[in-house]
């Protein structure tokens, strides 16, 4: 026996992973009293139920899903802002231009006219910032998304697979996919999470209520770690030694190049108290799920924030961390979307 308290931790493989994968690569889980299983899964949906049922202790989550859990996941730290983009192929890119969305719509106008089935996107699962990112820039340009397109659900590291094959016409999916299918001529990149939203949310560490509630210093102990992984992650003198981690087959299993991208300028994993969970990410998510029709609008979304969204338990951890000054100084929160 080891004497160190195992937890089995699921993960996607994408980069935003980085905070658990680094954790456990330098050590940071087993400092803090932890032996941890990282479990690479394929699906956003595996990665629910298995969470649901205790098959993991938690679990690399996005946060819409958290929430669409009613109060029975958590969401006590945030693992990373932006990262995700939209992609379309290749053929699609030519023809919209730098029109974007407004372009588009004027592409499935003609299609209906001539009577050519609709254009096919996919995002990585219903309640995902990658769902209400892509609705919002079709919307945005002209395109109804549950009437003008067709839009699917694919794991993210199918996306490129189902691009080349022709079955998707574009995807919203997190790094390093886009970059993935824009290196190997198979689409191209419109826009950005960051451009969409500069400093908005995406993924959370996720875990059950009646794991916090049975193991409360196990759960520090396991924030304190992700935390740490989150600030060497962040470091730019770290960042070669990130790409190499997240490149290896176990965990994201991307060309080094490809990781790289988002890293450059996209994602932030601890810098300004990126890992606080804050109530008005939690809100907005809310308020999209509303609009698309996710959401019963009987739920007081000010109760269900408040269950859900834990920046209690992520101040804790940050303060027995010595963090007092980083937290003192957290950006103020990002503006919604314009």
């Amino acid at each position: 026996m080891s004497g160190l308290s195992e937890l089995k931790l699921g993960f996607i493989p994408l980069t935003d992973c980085a905070p658990l994968a680094a954790a456990q690569a330098l050590g940071f889980f087993e400092e803090e009293g932890l032996a941890v299983e990282l479990v690479r899964e394929v699906s956003w949906a595996t990665i629910r139920d298995k969470v649901a049922v205790g098959a993991l202790d938690g679990a690399h989550m996005l946060a819409p899903m958290v929430l669409a859990a009613g109060g029975e996941v958590l969401a006590p730290l945030a693992l990373n802002r932006n990262g995700s983009a939209i992609t379309v192929s290749s053929a699609l890119a030519g023809a919209v231009a730098d029109g974007g969305a407004a372009a588009l719509a004027e592409l499935v106008a003609a299609r209906r006219a001539s009577g050519r089935g609709l254009l096919t996107f996919a995002v990585v699962f219903p309640h995902s910032m990658h769902n209400f990112f892509l609705r919002d820039w079709l919307a945005r340009g002209g395109v109804d998304p549950d009437r003008d397109v067709r839009i699917v659900v694919i794991p993210p590291p199918r996306m490129v697979e189902r691009m080349r094959a022709g079955e998707v016409d574009g995807f919203c999916v997190g790094a390093p996919w886009n970059a993935v299918a824009e290196a190997e001529g198979v689409g191209r990149m419109l826009i950005t999470a960051s451009q969409f939203w500069p400093g908005g949310p995406d993924k959370v560490l996720g875990v059950t209520a009646s794991f916090a509630e049975r193991r409360p210093d196990d759960l520090l102990a396991c924030l304190r770690a992700v935390i740490r992984g989150a600030a060497w992650a962040d470091d730019p003198a770290n960042r070669d030694e990130l790409i190499a981690l997240l490149a290896r087959e176990d965990r994201v299993g991307a060309p080094p190049a490809a990781v790289a991208r988002a890293l450059e300028s996209e994602i932030i994993f601890h810098r300004g108290a990126a890992g606080l969970p804050r109530r008005e990410h939690g809100l907005w998510f809310l308020a999209q799920m509303l609009r698309w029709g996710q959401l019963d609008p009987a739920i007081d979304s000010q109760v269900l924030v408040d269950q859900v969204y834990r920046p209690d338990l992520y101040r804790d951890a940050a303060l027995s961390l010595g963090l007092v000054e980083a937290l003192a100084l957290a950006d103020p929160a990002s503006p919604l979307p314009a």
